[in-house]
């Protein structure tokens, strides 16, 4: 399928498009990018500006000139207006697979977001961070930089400034394949335990949600 590219979008240099993408009115993308199939990309959106760097090179993509790590973005991955990715710095920014990004949302340099994600409008992420498969960040929800957000953790606008975790993501969790059983006893323990669940061993359907935390946070 070929892709359908607005007449308005800039498409440059050092950028690679799988198929089936749809790029919308007034689009930017900027090089070292790269596009699997099946994409829709609304307008005005902006993929791999330079890093936000005080000092970084920002070069002039559009003209051949390109700096940074760049941007990746998987397949089946919607991205709505006015949204931007910067590009990397040490390592290229990657949207993942079947991700649903909404309008304005801000992803910084060397993120990674996972496959499935949904990001609501406004959503902030700083640079470094990592969001792990089917995350949901909410209306208005800022990360800092360096932080990471768990496989299916629901991050939400009404949890507080600063955010604090609210109870156990039962729903996230049996999307995940835990038995609803599993996820309301879980649910149960951590009320009780005063919301520190230590000394607990993970479902069979979590442990690899928790090796993958482990790996991306060095707790031992």
């Amino acid at each position: 399928m070929v892709n359908r590219i607005h007449p308005t979008a800039i498409v440059g240099p050092g950028v690679e498009l799988g198929t089936g993408n749809v790029i919308g009115p007034y689009v930017v993308l900027l090089g070292p990018c790269r596009l699997g199939d099946d994409n829709w990309i609304g307008a005005h959106v902006v993929l791999g500006a330079p890093p936000e760097i005080r000092g970084h090179d920002h070069g002039a993509a559009w003209d051949g000139d390109l700096v940074g790590s760049g941007v990746e973005v998987g397949d089946r991955t919607t991205l709505r207006e006015y949204t931007t990715v910067h590009s990397g710095s040490a390592h290229p920014t990657r949207v993942g697979s079947d991700c649903f990004i909404m309008n304005k949302v801000y992803i910084g340099h060397d993120g990674d977001i996972g496959d499935g994600v949904t990001m609501a409008s406004n959503a902030t992420l700083g640079g470094h961070v990592v969001v792990g498969d089917r995350a949901n960040l909410g209306l208005g929800a800022l990360v800092h930089q360096r932080r990471v957000v768990g496989p299916g953790a629901m991050v939400g606008m009404a949890f507080g400034n600063p955010a604090r975790v609210q109870g156990v993501n039962t729903v996230g969790m049996t999307r995940q394949g835990l038995d609803l059983t599993d996820a309301e006893s879980l649910a149960e323990r951590y009320a009780a335990s005063g919301g520190t669940l230590t000394d607990w061993t993970a479902p069979d359907a979590l442990r690899p949600a928790v090796q993958w935390w482990l790996a991306r946070t060095s707790v031992s």
